[in-house]
């Protein structure tokens, strides 16, 4: 018989495929002993930031000495970094069990996202975790993660994304998203839209759940050395230092310090000393991370215009450059002329590597978009080659910076540490 190999059998899966609802994870997780709900947790949805927020809360939590399960999606290099506890990603031994129970127990055709899910809850069981941090996939009513009971609900911002599925306004989406929030729960949002709040409030008022939002039930400020100030519902706490980059990963971060304060109610205490060195030791991975000093090479997972808007404020503010360079590239259902129109003005040089995943726009095609804005982009064959005609153009004052894609940040991830481009810029004439 021929062993049991999870990588294999999530490959034939098709990580594009889709199915929305919860009967079927549940079925399997009823099947797995109802693991979902032997521990507290917190549920993330949002169009940006839930993935930063949810690393900070769980570096907060495990400072404090709780053991902290962080489930994440999409991976960047390894499937296996979407499950985390401790900062310490699931054994290669563990996954490939885990994967095989949850197969035998489906009695219905899972999702690869289905899947994943479904044995990240059965990881923190079988751990024995204390709460874990969960990040919704897409959407939240009808996404596999909402089928735990969370003490606190959070939705980081909403903004027009997978509309096919979501819904085509503002409100549909809202709607969408507040499908996380519990009867007589509590929900955080950083969520400023008029039309959004009032979906919001609406989900609320019907099940009679709290809501808090930041700028008004709680606050951050940047102070003057660019550490941070929060004001929330137990105090405040003064001169924070965050290790993510952006000016938008302080709202991200005071909704992860909310999520603190709203978990102490359930006996989730954390000491001023943890939460500090929680917030500071926070690492996620691809999203504004710099990979070389000289030339400076930022990586960024920004895939749609909000998340754009979000890295280019934080470009001018936070560094020098003289010129920007960008390695850019898009999955075909994302609004890539929106974040292209955007950013592409910015930039003195663009590349355009070609994506090995099928749901990726053709360099082609972006290089019309572009060409249409009066821009003259470079088509190259692969991340590798992008990188390496950057570095090769790049001055020592000039700015790299790859977005548009969490595929793309995860390609470069995986080969940049092998090329050695640190330090070979050129000196600018």
């Amino acid at each position: 018989m021929k062993k049991f190999n999870a990588i294999d059998y999530l490959d034939s899966l098709n990580a594009n495929v889709m199915h929305f609802g919860l009967a079927r994870v549940g079925d399997a997780l009823d099947r797995l002993g109802r693991p979902h709900l032997d521990y507290p947790a917190v549920l993330i949805a949002g169009t940006n930031g839930k993935g930063s927020t949810a690393a900070m809360l769980a570096a907060m939590l495990s400072a404090a000495g709780y053991k902290t399960g962080l489930y994440t999606s999409p991976h960047l290099v390894d499937v296996r970094e979407r499950i985390v506890i401790d900062g310490r990603k699931i054994s290669a031994g563990d996954f490939n069990d885990l994967v095989f129970r949850v197969r035998r127990a489906a009695r219905l055709p899972l999702t690869y996202f289905e899947v994943l899910t479904a044995a990240a809850y059965l990881h923190f069981s079988r751990q024995r975790v204390d709460i874990a941090v969960l990040e919704v996939g897409l959407g939240g009513r009808l996404d596999a993660t909402n089928v735990c009971r969370p003490l606190v609900s959070v939705i980081t911002n909403i903004a027009l994304e997978h509309t096919a599925w979501l819904g085509k306004t503002l409100s549909a989406i809202a709607r969408e998203k507040a499908g996380i929030i519990r009867k007589d729960g509590l929900c955080l949002t950083a969520a400023t839209q008029k039309k959004v709040l009032n979906v919001l409030e609406t989900v609320c008022r019907e099940k009679n759940a709290g809501l808090r939002i930041l700028g008004v039930d709680f606050h951050v400020r940047a102070d003057q050395d660019g550490r941070l100030t929060y004001r929330g519902s137990l105090g405040s706490l003064r001169g924070l230092e965050i290790s993510l980059s952006g000016d938008h990963q302080r709202k991200n971060a005071a909704l992860a310090l909310a999520a603190l304060e709203a978990v102490t109610a359930s006996g989730f205490v954390a000491p001023e000393a943890a939460i500090r060195r929680g917030l500071k030791k926070t690492r996620w991975a691809g999203r504004g991370e710099i990979l070389c000093p000289k030339p400076l090479f930022v990586l960024d997972g920004a895939h749609n215009p909000a998340g754009v808007r979000a890295l280019c404020r934080s470009l001018g503010k936070q560094y020098a450059f003289d010129r920007l360079i960008l390695i850019f590239a898009a999955l075909a259902d994302k609004d890539y002329p929106s974040m292209l129109a955007r950013i592409a003005p910015e930039a003195h040089r663009i590349y355009l590597p070609r994506l090995s995943v099928s749901r990726a726009v053709s360099p082609e095609h972006l290089a019309d978009v572009l060409r249409s804005m009066k821009k003259k982009p470079v088509i190259v064959e692969t991340t590798g080659q992008a990188m390496k005609q950057a570095f090769a153009r790049a001055g020592r004052g000039d700015l790299i910076v790859a977005a548009g894609s969490l595929y793309l940040a995860g390609d470069i991830k995986q080969t940049f540490s092998q090329m050695h481009l640190c330090g070979k810029a050129k000196r600018a004439k």
